[in-house]
């Protein structure tokens, strides 16, 4: 008489459940990977079938299943702790974008344009914020650097194992520099522009020291937002790809 045998069952339940917690979290705030854009269910369906990619390589270093329930949950805990630390501060890279757009909106004279932009829930912000977010976003799966994410994520269980306790602290710190980080590329995409409203406002104010009469800016102003948007079109690729390699650096750091 055949008998089935499923006492593996639980165990392989409980190990895919503890893999698909910090992987999930991760996903949910991944740039690119995690955007509102993408339907709820792909995402999810993606999540799950990740977690099933690299149940056979991650299984044999999960720990075994604690005899009680409370046991059980922090575990779970844990690993949707890690996943959330990880997946938001790899997000908070993206305001590098939203640093540079609005500092080229506000030199350009065009930071009362707004649009929705997709990195933020719908909400709204200036029109250069919401392209370069959403171009970074496009840059992102061109130049396939959310392959580099995916290896990041399986990385991260060398760098932060299921039984190694939360470093709190050590996380905040991350994230402190990491704003930084992403403050000062921001700043650094959008520097040209920087210079370029120092010059124009400096000539203008002149201009208009020497003829009173003249309405400076009322006139000026076409010329302003011209001019800056041909230097953005001349600039968008060296500025991507400062961000882009900013990114890439960033993720390389969760690879060990």
């Amino acid at each position: 008489m055949l008998t089935l045998n499923l006492d593996w069952a639980p165990l392989v339940a409980f190990t895919y459940l503890m893999l698909f917690v910090r992987i999930g979290a991760i996903l949910m705030l991944m740039p690119a990977l995690g955007e509102d854009t993408i339907p709820t269910r792909l995402r999810l369906a993606f999540a799950l079938l990740f977690t099933l990619i690299l149940y056979p390589l991650l299984s044999t270093i999960m720990p075994p299943v604690p005899e009680n329930l409370s046991g059980m949950l922090l575990l779970l805990l844990h690993e949707i702790a890690v996943g959330l630390i990880i997946g938001s501060i790899v997000r908070i890279t993206t305001m590098a974008t939203q640093v540079a757009g609005a500092i080229v909106a506000f030199q350009i004279g065009l930071s009362g344009a707004m649009s929705a932009d997709p990195t933020q829930q719908g909400q709204q912000s200036a029109v250069f914020t919401s392209f370069l977010s959403f171009l970074g976003i496009t840059l992102i799966f061109a130049t396939d650097l959310h392959h580099v994410a995916l290896a990041a994520i399986y990385d991260s269980y060398e760098i932060f194992t299921p039984s190694m306790p939360i470093m709190s602290e050590d996380a905040m710190q991350l994230a402190v520099k990491t704003v930084a980080g992403a403050f000062s590329v921001g700043v650094q995409m959008s520097a040209p522009f920087i210079v370029f409203g120092l010059v124009f406002n400096l000539g203008a104010g002149i201009l208009s020291r020497l003829m009173p009469a003249l309405q400076v800016y009322f006139l000026l102003m076409p010329a302003n937002i011209l001019a800056g948007l041909l230097l953005f079109a001349l600039l968008l690729m060296m500025m991507m790809g400062w961000y882009l390699s900013a990114f890439e650096s960033h993720l390389a750091m969760w690879r060990g």
